[in-house]
């Protein structure tokens, strides 16, 4: 089974993590959407598309055969699912997100769900807010991502985008 998961990583968290770790635990091969690939340098996107796809190969050890497709908004739910069937070949859908169950399964794809991993504690939005009040941030990251972000000063870069 060729499987879909999708995510912005802003920055790539251990609950990402886990959830790319399950979702390849359940596939033959594992299509990884990398989200909103033509937004950053804000506060909610504070890094590039391409350094995403380093915390993810820095990050990811998984058997299953991978690869980071570029996703890009279009502030538009039809054309957003139109392009991802149009340039991803993938079989099922994978998700914790219920608004994205839904516009898969209205466009007729098959869609699993992905248990959620500690979310009180892992998400990208605390991440940041640990980085902005010098917080313990590292402790909710992968190895791998701590070293990326460590190498481009993404720690400085999301303080300034919140000032």
């Amino acid at each position: 089974m060729r499987s879909l998961v999708v995510g912005r990583f802003q920055p790539l968290h251990i609950g990402h993590l886990k959830m790319l770790e399950y979702a390849a635990s359940k596939s033959k091969y594992l299509v990884i959407g990398l989200g909103s690939c033509n937004k950053s340098g804000t506060w909610d996107n504070p890094f590039t598309a391409e350094e995403r796809e380093e915390m993810i190969k820095e990050s990811l050890e998984v058997e299953t055969p991978y690869d980071i497709k570029r996703i890009p908004d279009f502030d538009d739910d039809g054309r957003w699912i139109q392009w991802i069937r149009e340039n991803l070949g993938f079989d099922v859908f994978m998700t914790n997100s219920i608004h994205e169950r839904r516009i898969f399964e209205g466009a007729g794809v098959k869609v699993l769900d992905i248990p959620f991993f500690n979310r009180n504690i892992y998400s990208a939005t605390e991440v940041r807010k640990r980085i902005l009040e010098d917080r313990d941030w590292a402790a909710l990251l992968p190895v791998g991502t701590v070293k990326v972000l460590t190498r481009i000063n993404g720690r400085d870069r999301i303080k300034k985008l919140k000032n």
